[in-house]
């Protein structure tokens, strides 16, 4: 198969109910299949699969790993091959000449350090090389030249795949936008829009399409994307990204381009340039690493000084430290960021799994995050003249532009029922923690909070209706319709717990959180039942999205590394709050752009797989301090005792390296 049929064969294997998982082999032109049910039924279902009647989304082709992994498989074979060829039939003198030619890269690599005055590794490589071929011995020489190319190999190779790896699953999946017809949004599949198609997108949602504004202002969160920590401001006339997304404001945007495959260049080379990738392990290690290289020489000096034979300084200078540091510490990070999002987890960067690793307190939000990403519309109770159905309709159309999970709520019901709209109202503005409002026809239109509705828009009720209000079911939340200053309707919505969230917030006080907090701007009664029922350790109900992050700000000021867990508009400030800051998959496109990681909505169990994750990852860098030190220690003492040769120690010293990087590729976490 070629790596597009046998991209399109997993992709028609992994869409079909029945199958669990799925491996294909393109090399081979086999496939193993995990499933369920009959044999018969995959059989059957294998037979009737053709290449040309599959078609996977572009996306997933463009972000597939085959081609890369195919490439490196046949760099390691030949480098393999050509080292076992060169040995055994190229004469001595051959093998002399060329490994002589090959040896004046590295040499002059390590000419460059010293001329910037820096002493790191590449002086080492440089050293133990030129030493090796004017003693003669090209055979060490070409063995350590042959070692470390392994090792660069598979070095890039771990990076390349983690990187892409992360860059895919940072990529867009939109599935609807509003394209701009005859003045009005209206909602389409996002696969129908084409280059020259204006689309509006609203405060809290991410835009979908590179283009340029052609009406609206905003402020645009584009941390993703360039890693401006403060939002920019775009105007008519401005140029927008897909991927970032709307803080304050709207946009309407004429598409300029619709393919995501630019977007996903730009991602991996901000990773691979960012130092978000960096945590302060690795920092720290490649730091010791090239503050180890002048001890390496100066301890090869000092031993030839002091014995004058030639063979045991070379010990010590064909085994050091650095190699092994600067290759497994990013290794291990890499692959645990790897492993993460093999478990639909995405981490950005590799100092956020080291800070959660430390943490000692988290805090979650509770609408859509310990409560259910789906709630339900359980009652729509209309006031004054309006129509149950007609009160349903009109906060559909007002909620269906900001992605919440109560918004999504208001829209899922008005679709069940089958009460399609047309835009009937004018620009809808989103006031943070509180509601939306707009205007239908001339009068004002207001949906969202207690406080909002009533105090905040002075809405009123009818006195022979205000009995309605304290006969609302006491436990549901609440969104209040207000049109024209008059409350319309109150619509009931059900949040049911996540059946998960008992079981995630114990999994995570057992894997070492002091403290486990909620906050919600929910009712007091609503939260000291949701409270009470998780088992957290304190909660906060009523509180604003200021107040959040002033309590993140506290908990750090008094020495606590703090994660906090949100899916909304109004938990951004403190997701930028805190150490770590984790979204839920499908919350508002901000919050995920604004996270340091995201999780899937699926499980909060997830986060405890995230834990013992990022703790498994740093007992695996103090595992490898230990294992580097101990080897390359035992060989410099093997060799200045006499027992090994400069030839055995270089080439355990280089096997153990490669053998301590492969280790740190493994997975951290037992299989499931």
């Amino acid at each position: 198969m070629t790596c597009v049929q046998a991209d399109a064969l997993q992709y028609y294997l992994e869409g079909l109910d029945f199958v669990t998982r799925v491996k294909v082999y393109e090399r081979t032109a086999d496939a193993a299949v995990e499933y369920t049910g009959e044999r018969a039924a995959l059989i059957e279902a294998l037979r009737q699969f053709r290449y040309e009647s599959v078609h996977p989304p572009q996306e997933l082709l463009d972000s597939s790993c085959r081609a890369l992994n195919g490439e490196f498989q046949e760099k390691l074979v030949l480098q393999v091959t050509r080292r076992v060829l060169f040995k055994a039939f190229l004469p001595a003198s051959v093998r002399a000449i060329l490994t002589v030619i090959r040896s004046v890269s590295y040499i002059t690599k390590g000419l460059r350090c010293l001329r910037r005055g820096k002493m790191e590794v590449p002086v080492l490589d440089a050293s133990a090389i030129a030493v090796s071929i004017l003693r003669g011995d090209v055979d060490t020489a070409g063995s350590v030249m042959f070692l470390l190319g392994v090792g660069e190999l598979l070095e890039d190779w771990t990076h390349k795949r983690s990187v892409g790896d992360l860059a895919r699953s940072m990529t867009l999946h939109v599935n609807q936008v509003f394209k701009k017809v005859n003045g009005q949004d209206v909602p389409v599949p996002a696969a129908s829009i084409r280059p020259g198609d204006q689309v509006a997108v609203y405060m809290g949602s991410s835009i979908p399409f590179d283009g340029n504004v052609v009406e609206g202002e905003a402020m645009v969160n584009q941390a993703s994307l360039t890693g401006e920590s403060q939002p920019v401001r775009k105007v008519s006339g401005s140029y927008v990204y897909a991927g970032t997304a709307i803080e304050e404001g709207a946009l309407t945007i004429q598409v300029r381009a619709v393919s995501g495959s630019t977007r996903y260049e730009r991602i991996i080379a901000m990773i691979e340039d960012s130092e978000k990738l960096k945590s302060a392990v690795e920092s720290r290690a490649e730091h010791l690493a090239d503050r180890l290289v002048p001890y390496t020489l100066a301890g090869t000096v000092l031993v030839w000084l002091l014995t004058r034979n030639v063979t045991k300084a070379m010990c010590v200078l064909m085994v050091d430290f650095s190699c092994a540091l600067k290759l497994s510490m990013p290794i291990t990070v890499l692959s645990a960021m790897r492993e993460a999002n093999a478990h639909n987890i995405t981490v950005k960067g590799g100092k956020y799994l080291e800070a959660l690793a430390q943490a000692d307190t988290i805090v979650f939000d509770k609408t859509g995050t310990l409560t259910m990403a789906r709630p339900t519309v359980r009652q729509v109770i209309p006031f004054a003249q309006w129509d149950e159905d007609e009160m349903l309709r009109v906060a559909a159309c007002l909620e269906e532009h900001f992605p919440h999970s109560m918004a999504k709520a208001v829209v899922r019901a008005a679709r069940e029922r089958g009460l399609d709209h047309e835009e009937m109202h004018s620009h809808v503005d989103y006031i943070v923690a509180h509601g939306i409002a707009s205007h239908i026809g001339a009068k004002r239109a207001v949906i969202g909070s207690y406080h909002f509705v009533f105090e905040d828009e002075g809405c009123t009720v009818q006195e022979e209706r205000r009995a309605g209000l304290d006969r609302l079911p006491e436990d549901c939340s609440y969104l209040f319709l207000g049109i024209g200053g008059q409350l319309a309707a109150v619509i009931c919505v059900e949040d049911p717990l996540r059946q998960s969230a008992p079981a995630a917030i114990a999994g995570l006080r057992a894997e070492g959180f002091q403290k486990i907090v909620m906050m919600t701007g929910d009712s007091e009664r609503t939260a000291a039942a949701i409270a009470a029922r998780v088992g957290v350790d304190a909660y906060y109900s009523e509180v604003l999205p200021e107040d959040k992050a002033a309590f993140i700000q506290k908990e750090r000021a008094a020495g606590h590394k703090v994660v906090m867990i949100g899916d909304g508009i109004n938990d951004s400030p403190a997701l930028s709050e805190a150490d770590v800051g984790i979204a839920i998959g499908d919350g508002a496109a901000i919050a995920r752009e604004i996270a340091d990681i995201t999780i899937a909505a699926g499980s909060l169990e997830e986060l405890v797989t995230l834990r013992c994750l990022s703790r498994a990852m740093m007992r695996r860098i103090d595992r490898n301090y230990r294992a580097i030190m101990g080897v390359n220690g035992t060989l410099i003492a093997l060799g200045l005792l006499g027992v090994a040769q400069p030839t055995a120690t270089a080439f355990m010293h280089n096997a153990s390296t490669i053998v301590i990087g492969l280790d740190s590729m493994r997975n951290l976490l037992p299989p499931a």
